[in-house]
């Protein structure tokens, strides 16, 4: 039998083309929120605004993309979800929190949506046929009003609903909702407060937050991060990023959890980006002109690394509203975002129209997590894109395994913005690695569900010239995109023999709930550089939340 390696590093494919930006289509709606569905969909969410997608007379602020043809369909939706986050629970509904107060009431109707909790159970038909959005204000709602709020699948298959603002802003947090609550609710339904996001005030919107392999949740505000139990309810202080950089909303950066490998699976925070500016600056003394900072800090959660503290690296530019998106094959690709400002919109110095970002970064830059370090960034043979993706964008891996990228909108509603640098987007594009233009290895006959420590065996197709000397098989969480950053996003890379004769594949699933939140996941195969289609799957017992522990656990 051929043991799998877990290193990131790549052998070359066999003749591929190039990375390759392509534009295919148009969203209809701003994609200023994106999460996958399905294998043929994603989910887009945006403002009422008069976008040019309708349906029934009336724009809609929803939509459906599909995958297979690259056009868009209408979602019908209550309330404004605009600026709100989302994810799964362990039984693969989609859930959306949060969002604005009404804002179009005369063209566009739309209830309030800052304590709202929408609803997607798994949509099976693959042009989303049937497959609408349940929203009840008067039994389905938060604890309390929540815009710019961040969420997270937890151990039980819950998700975690973290901080946020009460209401509109020009830039800094000045209303903060200080709390973390959950759904399906925790104590009684009464939210947390939590001490740790006063004190990163007024930089702390859309607050970075990971679930860690035992189960506790690492967050970042600010400049500031702590180690989060959610059990014994207790908050553990760790080390500020370095050189006062600050990465949470208005002074985006981003962050995500490197990905976790067997028999350990120790965790690894990587931050990039945002600004080095003081917190306590008004913002009209800010600019757009103010350089993004170019650190990536990156930390080890155990006592060591902790003790240890951030190591710093350097990006080969600066950027400000980044994102990071886990590869299959290990490796990290930072995307869109700016040079120069802020998010938010409208409120700095030398405004771009409304945009308080200028100097859009159009290249993006890979990132080996196993490199030495000093060598870890690259973007030797990536491609610059057209079209500028600064705030309100967003981007993910698709199942397909290249990248969609879609949105950006730094203007002010109402209405859609053309006569301006950053103009209201609706172009979509892709994102091809080199692997989409060659014959690709083929995961066959994989369970629809799949436990916890649970070994299994499935067939491969592996194309001709592919000599299999170095085989990753990847549980990813594709996450739920917007503002930077990408909540519930994870990658596990799964112990797995392949056969003498290369035709199957054994594989084995995380040891428990802890180290893979229970929810959906996809499969992706990787045969010397060349990235399988992802297979969509559910990871535990399908359960509705909060689910008992599963699997074995951890040795350590």
């Amino acid at each position: 039998m051929t043991h799998v390696s877990y290193a990131f590093s790549v052998i070359a494919a066999p003749a591929p083309a190039g990375w390759t930006f392509v534009q295919n289509g148009t969203t209809g709606i701003v994609g200023l929120e994106t999460v996958i569905i399905s294998p043929t969909l994603a989910l887009m969410f945006d403002r009422p605004q008069n976008d040019p997608l309708q349906l029934n007379g009336f724009s809609v602020w929803g939509a459906f993309w599909h995958f297979e043809t690259n056009t868009v369909s209408p979602v019908s939706l209550i309330s404004d979800s605009f600026c709100g986050s989302g994810g799964f629970l362990s039984n693969g509904t989609m859930v959306s929190v949060g969002g604005n107060a009404v804002e179009s009431p005369a063209t566009e109707p739309d209830a309030d949506g800052r304590m709202m909790i929408r609803l997607l159970e798994p949509c099976t038909d693959p042009n989303g046929v049937g497959c609408t959005i349940f929203e009840d204000a008067a039994t389905l709602h938060l604890t309390t009003t929540r815009w710019y709020p961040s969420s997270l699948r937890i151990f039980d298959g819950s998700l975690m609903v973290i901080g946020g603002i009460h209401e509109t802003t020009s830039f800094y947090n000045n209303d903060s909702v200080s709390s973390f609550e959950f759904f399906p609710p925790k104590d009684n339904g009464v939210a947390r407060p939590s001490a740790f996001l006063e004190r990163s005030l007024p930089v702390n919107l859309f607050p970075r937050g990971f679930s860690l392999p035992d189960g506790r949740v690492f967050m970042i505000a600010n400049n500031q991060t702590i180690i989060y139990d959610i059990e014994a309810k207790t908050e553990t202080i760790l080390p500020d990023i370095p050189n006062g950089v600050r990465v949470t909303n208005p002074f985006d950066g981003t962050a995500t959890l490197l990905p976790l490998s067997p028999p350990l699976y120790t965790p690894e925070i990587l931050v990039c980006g945002g600004s080095n500016s003081s917190d306590t600056t008004p913002p009209d003394q800010h600019s757009s002109q103010d350089p993004a900072s170019d650190q990536c800090s990156r930390i080890v959660v155990t006592p060591e690394g902790i003790q240890r503290g951030w190591i710093v690296e350097r990006m080969p530019e600066g950027r400000v509203m980044p994102e990071m998106i886990l590869l299959p094959d290990g490796r990290v690709l930072i995307i869109n975002g700016a040079a120069t400002g802020y998010a938010s919109i409208g409120s700095v110095r030398d405004p771009i129209g409304n945009s308080n970002a200028d100097h859009a970064v159009l290249r993006p830059v890979l990132y080996d997590p196993n490199a030495p370090l000093g060598q870890r960034f690259s973007n030797d043979g990536l491609p610059s894109s057209e079209i500028a993706r600064v705030y309100h964008s967003t981007v993910t891996l698709t199942p397909n395994g290249n990248i969609f990228v879609a949105g950006s909108n730094p203007n002010q509603n109402p209405g859609v913005v053309n006569n301006t640098k950053f103009h209201t987007e609706f172009r979509a594009e892709y994102l091809n690695p080199p692997y989409m233009s060659v014959a690709r290895p083929e995961l066959h006959n994989v369970p629809a569900t799949l436990p916890f420590n649970h070994t299994f065996t499935v067939d491969v197709t592996m194309p001709p010239g592919l000599e299999a000397r170095n085989v990753q098989v990847a549980l990813v969480d594709l996450g739920f995109s917007t503002h930077a950053f990408h909540s519930s996003q994870r990658l596990i890379f799964m112990h797995a023999l392949l056969s003498p004769n290369h035709d199957s594949i054994t594989i084995t699933t995380p040891p428990n709930n802890r180290v893979y939140p229970p929810g959906p996941a996809w499969i992706f195969i990787t045969v010397d550089g060349i990235t399988s289609t992802g297979t969509h799957v559910l990871i535990g017992n399908g359960q509705a939340p909060p689910v008992q522990d599963q699997g074995i656990p951890l040795k350590l």
